[in-house]
């Protein structure tokens, strides 16, 4: 076995390995760790038929407060980074019409609104999207403080014409996307 080059290179090869993969290990990158997750939820959907429209005296239609608690827990509330949200509205109605959306406080201050001038069908889909934080969003203490939702539907139209689409109605979609930071 004396001069073995195999067994020497086997050696020489087992050493190196042995230098070479340590490595100083580091438990403090916990520390540097960010967690900034995306949630997404429905916030409204509404719905009218042009027959109510129809039915409902001139003017405002329909108008509801929606509860909105997401921002209760202080948790939450105080780690939201930015969010975006999202309306779609949707007019197969003989009826221009004028639909408002209003962020609301705990004692029903108004915060925000969002306001859709709506023609006549045919019409394609209106969709906006609002950020609020970040440099170019609203104040995110908008979305931080708002515990109610109202949506208000105003006929600027008359009471009598009739969509020769079927089953004409207005509809409102929102959604909204938070990034909350956890750690």
């Amino acid at each position: 076995m004396k001069n073995n080059p195999v067994f020497l290179l086997a050696i020489l090869l087992s050493m190196a390995t042995l230098w070479s993969c340590s490595d100083k290990q580091d438990f403090d990158q916990f520390d540097d760790l960010q967690l900034t997750p995306t949630a997404e939820a429905s916030l409204v959907y509404v719905a009218s038929t042009e027959d109510f429209i129809n039915q409902s005296a001139p003017g405002v239609y329909y108008t509801e407060d929606f509860n909105f608690d997401a921002f209760a827990e202080a948790f939450v509330s105080e780690r939201v980074l930015d969010g975006l949200v999202t309306y779609e509205v949707e007019n197969t109605t003989s009826k221009e019409l004028e639909i408002t959306v209003e962020f609301l406080d705990e004692a029903g201050n108004v915060l925000d609104t969002e306001t859709f001038l709506i023609d006549p069908a045919p019409t394609g889909v209106v969709r906006r999207e609002i950020a609020y934080g970040g440099a170019s969003g609203r104040s995110i203490e908008i979305l931080r403080n708002t515990s109610g939702i109202r949506v208000s539907g105003r006929n600027l139209g008359d009471a009598t014409s009739v969509s020769n689409l079927p089953d004409p109605k207005i509809i409102l979609r929102s959604s909204a996307q938070i990034r909350i930071e956890l750690v």
